[in-house]
């Protein structure tokens, strides 16, 4: 009976924001008179949001905001690092053998990905996919060496389900874009619906199993614990009134993100997690920002920073690449690393949060179910390792 109800209450954290992300900015646009099926263009070609010029004094607003986060975190990283390092000395490398088949992989992908052979033409589109499954095996095997176990080879059929969760988890965002169109498929329009699709879903289902391998990566460093198991305490206070004026103005924005997407904008990226922690919170249930009020944020930080690492690597493999995006942001299109502007890698931070969190959904399994402290931190250090 109580594994009937958990299922019923996972089943709604699923439907109830799944139904918001999808139907308020759809609604929003109806009502403002859009025409709605220009968003719902598959694949989507049209570009039909014009965004504001670049501004300065927008960048260096939203610079200051961002880096009085970060530069703390960094700060606190650097200290907790640089004494780690002191003390453990150096140690040989070495990896599981078939983390070296990985390294090979990538190695491989890699060229192919930024090379225009002319015998891999009809396949050079097609690069992401190894090269991303390829960083995936990498990456474990790093944590295989550090840990002795890893997400992947520890319960494998568990971390395998991570694939399709995560082709579903992307295309959510996907979904969210065509209202404000910050990013575009230079190849797109050359696949058709039906090979968009699979070649799409197929890219898409590397994301959670790349994020969530990079963060159980980090966490084996120990300095990740030393530095913010205990850091600064941020007691919100959030009744669920105040809860439920958050979840409501994130509703707000969502149905209104078609209308206004330079300002808006930002909430492709956080109105996810808002909607998916206020919900947890109102059911009463632990969620990754549990544990800030008394000073742990490790699952947070590494969660956060998980996801900045891949952003670099999507960013980078992306330069290059045939099959690639391209970037159009409001007020803050320069100074760009790769294609991304450099005030667009801070979107990932949040992304992270929201891998953590919809992963844990997804696959309860993940939990670590022993209720010890990282459980009390919350359902955010997703671990397949008890």
């Amino acid at each position: 009976m109580r594994a009937h109800e958990a299922m019923r209450k996972r089943i709604i954290q699923l439907i109830v924001p799944a139904f918001m992300l999808i139907g308020l900015p759809l609604a929003g646009i109806i009502v403002s008179g859009h025409d709605f099926h220009t968003y719902l263009e598959f694949p989507p070609t049209t570009k039909y949001v014009s965004h504001a010029p670049f501004s300065m004094p927008v960048f260096c607003g939203l610079s200051v905001f961002i880096l009085a986060w970060i530069l703390p975190v960094v700060y606190r990283c650097v200290i907790c690092v640089r004494s780690e390092a002191k003390i453990r000395g150096e140690k040989h490398f070495s990896l599981p053998c078939w983390g070296y088949t990985g390294l090979a992989a990538l190695i491989l992908s890699w060229t192919l990905a930024w090379t225009r052979f002319h015998w891999f033409r009809a396949l050079q589109p097609f690069t992401f996919l190894p090269l991303w499954l390829s960083f995936i095996v990498c990456v474990n095997a790093l944590t295989e060496k550090r840990k002795g176990v890893s997400l992947m080879t520890e319960q494998p059929r568990i971390f395998l389900c991570l694939f399709p969760a995560s082709a579903v988890f992307w295309w959510f965002f996907e979904y969210l874009n065509r209202f404000v169109q910050n990013w575009y498929y230079v190849e797109a329009a050359n696949l058709g619906p039906v090979g968009y699709f699979l070649v799409a879903s197929a890219s898409f289902s590397t994301v959670l199993p790349a994020v969530l391998s990079t963060r159980e990566l980090l966490l084996s460093f120990p300095f990740f614990e030393k530095a913010f198991g205990n850091y600064a305490k941020l007691n919100c206070g959030c009744n669920k009134l105040a809860v439920s004026v958050f979840l409501g103005l994130s509703a707000l924005g969502l149905a209104c993100i078609g209308s206004f997407p330079d300002y808006l904008f930002p909430l492709v990226w956080v109105s996810p997690v808002i909607l998916l922690v206020s919900l947890q919170s109102l059911a009463n249930q632990q969620h990754i920002l549990s544990g800030i009020a008394e000073g742990r944020w490790t699952t947070v930080v590494a969660s956060a920073l998980s996801a900045l690492i891949c952003g670099f690597f999507w960013e980078m493999w992306n330069y290059f690449s045939m099959a690639k995006w391209i970037y159009s942001i409001p007020y803050v299109q320069r100074f760009h690393l790769f294609e991304m502007p450099l005030l667009g890698y801070a979107g990932y931070l949040p992304f992270g949060l929201e891998c953590a969190v919809a992963a844990e959904i997804l696959l309860p399994a993940i939990q670590k179910p022993d209720g010890g402290p990282d459980h009390a931190e919350g359902p955010a250090h997703v671990s397949f390792l008890n």
